[in-house]
């Protein structure tokens, strides 16, 4: 049975990209700064792990086959991330395992690219999209010096599953028991989203074609791409009722930034919800099949269940 080690498994991706793998049968480990598995995750084996502790690291991984990254520091703490990455690739070289890796789309800065391919080219204007690219290159030359494979799966803004911390739960669904849809951006924008038992399933049909990929791989998971007024319809249809339709208030986040950090970091990477873009992919398909896609109604309904928002029958597909 192939082995694999989830890093961040408290998190929500690490949560949710587990529980697909120990569905899909693998033997899962849960590597968390605690030792306590999650809920989502019975069935995995719980280990301590501090991936700022590169021994704690390489002994909390020991024996497994792949280890997943799902190693993601607030937005105000990321200063660990590559520090994190180097650790990860020191356990990856040590036990011989597989790396996997979520991407992101904060590599092609701003102006963003309204289509995003695997070719096209990096050209990051945040500090984050600048951690970004260094994390991958650092993964590409492990690779191509053969020490440490790497498969990236690139994703847009994550919706979906247990936690807090996404877009959608702090900022979309926050006032929607009140009716109200909250916007970040023009609502009729189209921004690229990711459901993320999607995103998990993709992974595992990743680690289960191997044969059919490289030594270092960064391939596109198109999502959803969608506008708010996408995402508020499938709302109002789980519902059952209308929303009304309000704007993030940027100018306040502006205008407190210089005395608030977090606020700062957002800010700093408000481009994504002022420009368009999406993902795409020439290869996706081609190595694991038919490319996981939950409908928008119903991963939208699911999506807010997770985090507590009750649906109802819907009255509005009348």
């Amino acid at each position: 049975m192939t082995k694999i080690a989830i890093l961040g498994a408290n998190g929500r991706l690490g949560r949710v990209v587990g529980k697909a793998f120990i569905d899909a049968g693998f033997k899962v480990r849960a590597v968390t700064r605690t030792g306590k598995v999650p809920a989502e995750l019975e069935g995995a084996t719980a280990v301590a792990g501090d991936a700022l502790d590169r021994e704690s690291l390489v002994r909390a991984t020991q024996g497994v086959d792949i280890i997943f990254n799902g190693l993601n520091p607030i937005y105000t703490d990321w200063g660990k991330c590559m520090p994190m990455a180097e650790n990860v690739m020191a356990a990856c070289r040590a036990n011989n395992t597989l790396h996997l890796f979520p991407g992101t789309v904060y590599n092609y800065g701003s102006p963003m690219p309204q289509v995003i391919t695997e070719e096209t080219p990096f050209h990051p204007t945040t500090e984050k999209g600048r951690i970004r690219c260094a994390m991958e290159n650092l993964f590409r030359r492990e690779a191509e010096a053969g020490r440490v494979r790497t498969i990236v799966l690139r994703a847009g803004d994550f919706f979906g599953g247990t936690g807090s911390g996404s877009w959608f739960d702090l900022v979309v669904a926050a006032k929607m028991e009140k009716g109200v849809y909250t916007a970040p951006g023009p609502a009729d924008l189209t921004h690229e989203w990711a459901y993320l038992p999607d995103f998990a399933v993709a992974f595992v049909g990743l680690a289960r074609n191997l044969d059919k990929l490289g030594f270092y791989e960064a391939i596109n998971f198109p999502g959803h791409a969608i506008t708010d007024l996408d995402i508020k319809a499938a709302a109002e249809k789980a519902l059952g009722r209308k929303l009304k339709l309000s704007f993030m208030p940027w100018w306040v986040l502006r205008a407190g930034s210089p005395f608030v950090a977090m606020w700062r970091e957002i800010v700093s990477m408000s481009y994504l919800r002022f420009e368009a873009h999406r993902l795409v992919s020439t290869r996706l398909e081609g190595v694991i099949g038919e490319i996981p896609h939950t409908p928008l109604d119903q991963a939208v309904k699911q999506a807010m269940r997770d985090i507590g928002i009750a649906a109802e029958p819907s009255r509005l597909a009348a």
